[in-house]
């Protein structure tokens, strides 16, 4: 119908990567189901196991989607000492896994090896679902999963059966289908799942950068001009 559409690129990239990997170590380390136990009770003497979870020290990440978001995970995962990164997506990216020794292998592999999996990737229909009942059952029963991509992007049925039956450690979700998730969802019932409201862009500045591109579309858009960031179909 001739209605030119203006978005606003690249702004989220920093603030979804910081975000991925608060999820990722909240969930490792038990962050939440920690303060929980501060606020009851539960802290009493000191027991060797107790709230003991995972470290990232000589791990494998498995990152789905090495794009502008995944390679900035890496770049901020590489500092704790991970030992190796795999990725997998429509094809290798060599120029950018470069920089983190990054191998490129197939879904399965990925799954298979990974001590840590987060998805970045984009929701498309070869993606969609692509996190289901065979991904988690070639995991690790010591792995984490964390999505901050799209919701779509697993299923949240055999996620739960995965994570209620010890099939995989944890799991971390910025993301869900559909969003908000009701409050009765069986995933909110489960201490191994920490489930965040969408927020891999919530910081004050990210916010407002996107606020002044989304005005300066739309002010070039009413002018007849072409937008700063137009989306040409």
């Amino acid at each position: 119908r001739g209605i030119r559409v203006g978005y606003t690129p690249d702004v989220l990239t920093d603030a979804t990567a910081e975000l991925s990997v608060a999820l990722l170590l909240a969930v490792c380390r038990r962050l939440p189901e920690a303060v929980e136990q501060v606020k009851n009770g539960g802290w009493t003497t000191w027991k060797p196991l107790w709230m003991c979870g995972y470290g990232l020290s000589d791990s494998t990440v498995g990152i789905i989607g090495l794009g502008r978001i995944g390679q900035a995970v890496a770049r901020r995962l590489k500092p704790f000492g991970v030992k190796k990164f795999l990725y997998t997506g429509s094809g290798p990216k060599p120029e950018s896994a470069e920089e983190f020794g990054a191998e490129f292998v197939p879904l399965t592999r990925l799954a298979e090896e990974s001590d840590f999996v987060v998805v970045t990737c984009a929701l498309t229909p070869a993606t969609q679902g692509m996190c289901n009942k065979d991904f988690f059952g070639r995991m690790k029963k010591t792995s984490v999963f964390i999505n901050t991509s799209r919701g779509a992007v697993v299923n949240q049925e055999d996620l739960y059966d995965a994570l209620a039956h010890g099939q995989i450690a944890a799991a971390g979700l910025d993301v869900t289908t559909p969003e908000p998730l009701p409050a009765d969802h069986p995933l909110l019932s489960l201490r191994n799942c920490v489930v965040l409201p969408h927020i891999g862009s919530a910081t004050y500045a990210t916010r407002s950068t996107m606020a002044v591109l989304a005005a300066n579309n739309l002010l070039a858009g009413l002018r007849g001009e072409p937008m700063p960031h137009e989306l040409l179909l």
